[in-house]
């Protein structure tokens, strides 16, 4: 039998699905809300990846699936709901991301982003919040970045997408919360420090802090189980401090 926190695994422990897993961040998330006593289902696209995880991670069970595939991602709910139970937190932390100026993208891109972005998010919220409502309780944390606050020339086809996800997110806070159901975004203003890219020196430039940079890397780059322990404290705040917006950056990044 799996222990987790010296409790036996099963259907008493509150499942958390956490959507969009990486090697960093989503990984880091998993791990988290494993350590912390959930239950954790895992969607991604990268099986392989995801079984790897799961086989590191006491009580994570992997479920690959494209979300822009919507009636895909409908199946793989229900198949969680039927093996699992219903989420009691959802973390959704998939991204797409294309960077290109205006007159060097089209507007497929830009549809694409928004697939995963914002309206993957909202099948899943449609799905899962009525259950947390007849609970009379959840959370639904959503990680995103600075483009849902400004966009920059080369994010014209992605800072609207997560601008609209901030939005839909802010929209459902003050849907749900009346009906215990806790939703909060989180901003991570920083380079993530990413793990697989390899060696240092074979790191793409984006990656590196420029020659003249005052700080020690460590200073500039958010660590991910640092980002993981900040979503899984707001998951857990008393709801009546609840809170929505939250920006979290190194303390060299400029602001």
């Amino acid at each position: 039998m799996n222990k987790i926190e010296g409790k036996a695994e099963g259907p008493e422990q509150p499942l958390c699905l956490v959507v969009g897993v990486g090697d960093a961040t989503g990984a880091a998330l998993v791990r988290r809300f494993a350590d912390g006593g959930y239950r954790v289902a895992m969607i991604a696209r990268n099986a392989q990846r995801l079984e790897a995880l799961a086989r590191k991670t006491v009580s994570a069970r992997a479920y690959p699936c494209d979300v822009a595939d919507y009636p895909a991602l409908t199946e793989t709910l229900a198949k969680i709901r039927r093996d699992l139970g219903e989420p009691a937190v959802l973390v959704y932390n998939a991204v797409s991301a294309t960077f290109r100026r205006f007159e060097e993208t089209t507007v497929d891109e830009l549809e694409a982003n928004f697939r995963v972005n914002t309206a993957a998010l909202l099948v899943l919220v449609q799905q899962l919040a009525p259950a947390m409502r007849r609970a009379g309780r959840g959370a639904i944390l959503v990680t995103g970045n600075t483009a849902a606050l400004r966009g920059v020339p080369n994010y014209a086809v992605f800072a609207p997408t997560k601008a609209a996800q901030r939005i839909l997110a802010q929209s459902l806070a003050r849907d749900l919360g009346p009906d215990g159901i806790h939703v909060a975004y989180i901003t991570v203003d920083a380079a993530i420090d990413v793990t697989w890219y390899g060696p240092e020196d074979q790191k793409p430039a984006w990656l590196k802090p420029p020659d003249d940079w005052p700080h020690r890397r460590e200073d500039f780059f958010a660590k991910p189980e640092a980002i993981a322990e900040e979503v899984f404290h707001i998951g857990r705040q008393d709801r009546s401090t609840w809170s929505f917006d939250h920006v979290i950056r190194p303390f060299a990044e400029h602001w």
